[in-house]
C-alpha cells in the first residue's frame, strides 16, 4: 500500500492518496485538484476513484472536478442523497484497489452520511480513513448543518453508537487518519498531530474513555462553539458538487476611483494585508482578514458569498493566492482588486482609514490608570477567554461581534484583543463599519500580554 496525505494548514484539512498496483483513490480531496493529479503522474498509478466520508461543511470538495479530470467515479455514504452520478455505499460495502480492499463503515453522528474507510490488506484491516467521526485527540461535532433533521442530541446518540460499535472493534494497531487537525471547527479539542492509531485513541482520547451514553450525549453538545455561517452553504455546495475551477479567472485591475465605485455598489472590499500594514492605512470600510492565519475559515465566516469582493493586497503575487483560498470555502464572487496597492489608493489623493496599534505595556497603563471610559473587547472564543483574559474585557467572539456590537458604547474609546492581533485587526474593522471611532488594536494580544507577566483573569 502506498499512502500520502496532504495537509491544508489553512483550513487544518487531511486529504490522502492511496494506492496499490497502479491503483489509487483520493480521500476527502480539497478543492484545487492538481496536487493529486502530479502525485498520481509521479507514482505511476490512475486514480479510480473519489472517496467522501461525508458531507464536508467546511470546505468545498474537488471530488467534481477530479473525477471529471480522470474517469474515477465517485463513492459517497447513501445518506448523503448526492445530486450527481456517484456510487452509494452502505455498511460493510467494498471496492477493491490492487491488492487492497477499502471497505465502507456507516458511521453517523458528525453528520447522518458519515461513513469511515478501511484498508485492508489480504484481509488484515491497516488503515481507517475516519473523516470527521474520530479525530486525533477528539471526535466530530454532532451539530452541524450536515445533520438537518436530527438534533445534536440524536445526532451525539449515533455517534456514540459510532464509536464504540465500530472504530473501537478495530485492532490497536490500525493507523487512524482523519479529514481535520488542530484549528478546524469540526471538533472542539484536537491535536497538533495528523495521524495515529486506534490504541492510542483509546488510550488517550477523552471522547473515548468509558462513560454511560447520556453522559457522553450532555458532553457533545455542551458549549459548543457557534458554527460559521458558510458550513450550511458548503454542504450544499458539495451535494451538487461544485464546477470545475479551470483556469485561474481574470480579475479586473482597479483603479482607486473605479475600487471606489464597486465599493458604493455593494461590493466588499478585502484588506489581505498583515494587521500592522491594515492599522498603518486603510481603505475606509475594508475589512483586515490577513493571508497568515486562518484566512479562508474567517473570510467564509465574515464575508456575505453573495456579494462581490475586492481585494487589497501587499503585491499583485499575493491576489491568485487570495482567490483560491476564498473558492476553497465556496466564496467565488472576487472581481477584482486593487492595482498598485494601498500606495496608489493613497497617491491618488483618497482617504485613508487608521486603526492606532496599542502595546501592551500602554494598554497596561492606561488600565492601570483608569482611563475614563476605556472599554476593552476581547474577540477570542469563548474557551479561550474562559482560560484567562485582562482583567475587565468584555467577551464577544469575532464571529458574533458585528450582531453584538450594540453591547457595547460606540461613544466611548475601544480597545480590541486576540490572542495575537490577527482576528482583532478583523474586529477593529468591523466596529469602525458599525460606528465606532475611537478604536485601537492590541499588537501580540493576550500571548503578548501573558508573555509581559501581567495579570490574567479567568470567567468564573
Amino acid at each position: 500500500m502506498y499512502l500520502k496525505q496532504f495537509y491544508l494548514g489553512c483550513l487544518a484539512h487531511a486529504s490522502y492518496l492511496v494506492a496499490s498496483e497502479g491503483e489509487a483513490a483520493v480521500v476527502d480531496p480539497r478543492r484545487d485538484v492538481d496536487e493529486y493529479l502530479r502525485e498520481a503522474e509521479a507514482q505511476g498509478v490512475r486514480i479510480r476513484y473519489v472517496l467522501e466520508t461525508h458531507l464536508h461543511a467546511d470546505f468545498v470538495s474537488g471530488h467534481r472536478e477530479l473525477a471529471a479530470r480522470t474517469g474515477a467515479e465517485i463513492v459517497f455514504g447513501a445518506r448523503a442523497q448526492a445530486g450527481f452520478p456517484h456510487r452509494a455505499v452502505k455498511d460493510g460495502d467494498e471496492i477493491r484497489l490492487g491488492r487492497l480492499v477499502l471497505r465502507f463503515l456507516e458511521t453517523p453522528g458528525h453528520t447522518p452520511e458519515s461513513v469511515t474507510i478501511i484498508a485492508l490488506e489480504e484481509g488484515v484491516p491497516k488503515a481507517a480513513f475516519t473523516g470527521d467521526t474520530l479525530f486525533i485527540g477528539d471526535v466530530g461535532r454532532p451539530d452541524l448543518a450536515g445533520a438537518r433533521g436530527f438534533t445534536p442530541q440524536q445526532m451525539a446518540g449515533m455517534l456514540y453508537d459510532s464509536l464504540r460499535e465500530k472504530l473501537l472493534a478495530l485492532p490497536d494497531d490500525v493507523l487512524v487518519y482523519p479529514a481535520h487537525g488542530a484549528g478546524s471547527l469540526c471538533g472542539r479539542n484536537m491535536s497538533s498531530e495528523t495521524w495515529s492509531t486506534v490504541g492510542e485513541q483509546r488510550l488517550k482520547n477523552y471522547a473515548l474513555q468509558p462513560m454511560p451514553k447520556e453522559r457522553f450525549v450532555e458532553m457533545m453538545t455542551t458549549d459548543l462553539p457557534e458554527a460559521p455561517r458558510y458550513f450550511s452553504m458548503d454542504v450544499e455546495i458539495n451535494r451538487s458538487g461544485a464546477p470545475s475551477r479551470g483556469e485561474a479567472p481574470l480579475l479586473a485591475v482597479l483603479e482607486p476611483a473605479a475600487l471606489e465605485a464597486r465599493a458604493r455598489a455593494g461590493a466588499q472590499v478585502l484588506d489581505v494585508r498583515p494587521y500592522a500594514a491594515f492599522g498603518a492605512g486603510h481603505v475606509p470600510g475594508s475589512v483586515n482578514i490577513g493571508l497568515g492565519g486562518q484566512f479562508a475559515s474567517w473570510a467564509g465566516t465574515l464575508l456575505d458569498a453573495a456579494r462581490p469582493v475586492v481585494l487589497v493586497t501587499e503585491d499583485e503575487s499575493q491576489v491568485q493566492e487570495a482567490v483560491l483560498r476564498l473558492a476553497r470555502v465556496g466564496l467565488e464572487q472576487v472581481v477584482g482588486y486593487l492595482g498598485g496597492g494601498i500606495a496608489a489608493w493613497d497617491a491618488a489623493g483618497q482617504p485613508l482609514a487608521r486603526i492606532p496599534q496599542m502595546p501592551v505595556d500602554e494598554l497596561r497603563a492606561e488600565l492601570h490608570e483608569e482611563r475614563p471610559g476605556l472599554q476593552v473587547v476581547d474577540v477570542r472564543r469563548s474557551g479561550e477567554y474562559s482560560a484567562g483574559h485582562v482583567p475587565g474585557a468584555v467577551s464577544i467572539p469575532l464571529e458574533r461581534l458585528e450582531a453584538e456590537s450594540p453591547r457595547l458604547d460606540a461613544g466611548r474609546p475601544t480597545v480590541v484583543i486576540c490572542a495575537g492581533g490577527f482576528r482583532s485587526s478583523a474586529g477593529t474593522a468591523l466596529l469602525r463599519r458599525a460606528g465606532f471611532a475611537d478604536l485601537y488594536n492590541v499588537v501580540g494580544g493576550t500571548s503578548a500580554w501573558v508573555a509581559a507577566g501581567y495579570p490574567t483573569e479567568r470567567a468564573s
